[in-house]
């Protein structure tokens, strides 16, 4: 496994809560607390991928304590729309952080990932950015992504791609375009059916969380 990739520590917690959350059964009130559960995990392992600098602070009890604090600024930017589902887990640890959005769909005409719409911070070039998208399949959509945040001056080094579920074909598209960001995951899946879905999977996510699953 690349250095680029973090998978979360495979615990029986989180197991636990994958299951659920793959299961195809599970009610949408469920799948969306042990999602938002999964995400809080993710955003907190992100976190400690990002650099940090020596301080320290006075105790009640007048004593030093060595600590750390967070180098730079974050913000989070959500691929729609499931990644909208991902920004309360962000926000959850980081208080007032900025999010920003970008809109990426199929081109009917040249069947390749397309931009419709981006509104990012105005000093995102300026901040480390977690990019939020639940299911990492082909790589389409987050290779277009990274590229409307190099386009706005972020340093690849700065973007964290943030997932629940990956593939090694969704590794291989981003890392192979963009060899210097971080890919943070639950957990990596066996690959791609004939379909471009993932196996196992979970199905669509953003219509599972949001309701809009065709009966």
């Amino acid at each position: 496994m690349t250095n680029n990739v973090h998978v979360l520590e495979p615990t029986a917690e989180l197991r636990s809560l994958m299951s659920i959350i793959r299961d195809k059964t599970t009610a949408r009130g469920d799948f969306i607390f042990y999602s938002d559960r999964v995400i809080r995990y993710l955003v907190e392992e992100a976190l400690n991928h990002l650099p940090f600098t020596e301080t320290s602070v006075t105790t009640p009890q007048g004593a030093t304590y060595a600590g750390l604090v967070p180098e730079g600024k974050i913000c989070g930017i959500s691929i729609l729309r499931a990644g909208e589902a991902m920004e309360q887990g962000l926000r959850d640890c980081c208080r007032s952080v900025r999010i920003g959005k970008i809109l990426i769909q199929r081109d009917e005409d040249t069947a390749q990932p397309k931009l419709f719409y981006s509104k990012l911070p105005g000093d995102v070039d300026q901040r480390f950015c977690l990019l939020l998208d639940p299911m990492l399949a082909t790589g389409g959509s987050a290779n277009k992504a990274i590229e409307v945040l190099l386009s706005h001056g972020v340093q690849e080094n700065r973007i964290l791609f943030v997932n629940l579920i990956c593939c090694p074909e969704g590794i291989e598209a981003v890392l192979s375009a963009h060899p210097n960001i971080k890919i943070i995951t639950a957990e990596i899946d066996q690959g791609l059916d004939e379909n471009k879905y993932i196996i196992p999977g979970l199905g669509d996510f953003g219509c599972r969380y949001f309701g809009t699953l065709e009966e």
